[in-house]
């Protein structure tokens, strides 16, 4: 059966499998919805229960074998489309995702319900998120700068009293918990594994009110003293010692250096020495020109006319390469992603299997064209 995968798929056209994939999606987003309206009525009716599950989420996690993160988004989107079915469709579509009736089901209301949707409609997370934080702005939050627990010894004492527990329990009892489960519910694993890498933390960037952000990060304890030692240098200019001052300075700061390095960007250019045409060296001015025409981001667009919108890992791409005689002027250089970079050399390098097969049939010869033409 492995063997069959790549050989179905590999007959495809480049168009076929795009035309599949988007068909995949749909009915994805159809099965979606189909499966959170089933949900909804069965959490109404509390069917759960009868499948030996305390809860619609055991049931949904068990019963049905859905990861915890899938459950909990199913089980938020249920519940909400039971009072604004209007959101079904819009599941269907496209318009919202399971994510979109997360962020915004705690703020829905039969009056602000239709404005909500329609704002939201075709937004990605952060711009839901954002969208919230202008609806239903939140205060600041105070700075702080405080020390986290040591994970380790935590992690060793969790060790050593789920050692204790065990030693202190006879066996039979033991092996009669592990199988102590939900009826008709998928079993559980006996014991909890004690993680043996401190979960990561994430950092986090949330908008609370326009214009406002709420950034927290976990810091090695070499960037504390930093913290401080610039707080200590900027008494003069920052006496309370503001934390977002300060960082928007560093901030400032950091950019101007990086402009400058990659994009060359300076508040007083100087006429630059210009490529020969044996030369793979940009102008500074070509850099800054086409940084300023392409808005900071990739200029690749698609055929359907969608422009990526990556600000990322960006270089400086030739439209005809250097390789093949491309001049770094303005006209020639344009912004790319490091993928779209890749992607439009390979495509300029590499034939299309159409010239590919000519090129095969070229070589053979009359040989190839007897072997056409025979019966």
């Amino acid at each position: 059966m492995a063997s069959e995968f790549p050989t179905a798929l590999g007959r495809l056209s480049d168009e076929q499998l795009v035309a599949e994939v988007s068909r995949l999606a749909r009915s994805e987003r159809g099965a979606t919805a189909e499966l959170i309206a089933h949900l909804a009525e069965l959490d109404a009716r509390r069917l759960y229960l009868g499948a030996g599950c305390a809860s619609l989420f055991v049931y949904c996690t068990q019963a049905l074998r859905l990861s915890e993160h899938e459950a909990y988004n199913r089980i938020e989107a249920a519940r909400v489309v039971r009072r604004f079915p209007r959101m079904l469709e819009m599941l269907r579509d496209g318009s919202v995702n399971l994510t979109t009736i997360r962020l915004l089901s705690p703020h829905l209301t039969l009056e602000n319900c239709q404005t909500l949707l329609a704002a939201a409609a075709g937004q990605s997370r952060r711009e839901v998120e954002e969208l919230i934080a202008r609806r239903f702005p939140q205060p600041p939050v105070p700075s702080s700068v405080r020390k986290l627990p040591d994970l380790s010894s935590a992690r060793a004492t969790r060790a050593s009293l789920a050692a204790s527990d065990l030693r202190s329990t006879p066996l039979g009892e033991t092996e009669a918990k592990a199988r102590t489960v939900d009826p008709g519910c998928a079993t559980r694993p006996p014991f909890s594994k004690v993680p043996t890498t401190p979960p990561s933390r994430r950092a986090l960037v949330s908008p609370l009110a326009p214009n406002q952000y709420k950034v927290t990060f976990t810091a090695e304890a070499d960037m504390c003293q930093k913290l401080r030692h610039a707080q200590d240098l900027l008494r003069h200019q920052v006496p309370d010692g503001n934390l977002p001052e300060i960082f928007d300075r560093a901030l400032s700061a950091l950019i101007d250096a990086l402009e400058s390095k990659k994009l060359a960007a300076t508040q007083h250019p100087r006429l630059g020495r210009t490529a020969s045409a044996d030369s793979r060296h940009i102008p500074a001015a070509v850099k800054r020109a086409v940084w300023l025409r392409d808005g900071g981001r990739c200029a690749f667009v698609a055929k359907d006319g969608r422009r990526c919108a990556e600000r990322g890992l960006l270089e400086f791409h030739h439209g005809r390469p250097y390789a093949a005689g491309g001049e770094a002027s303005v006209a020639n250089v344009a912004l790319r992603c490091r993928p779209h970079n890749g992607h439009e050399a390979a495509l300029y390098f590499r034939p299309t299997r159409a010239v590919l097969a000519e090129r095969i049939g070229t070589r053979s010869g009359t040989s190839t064209e007897v072997a056409s033409a025979a019966p």
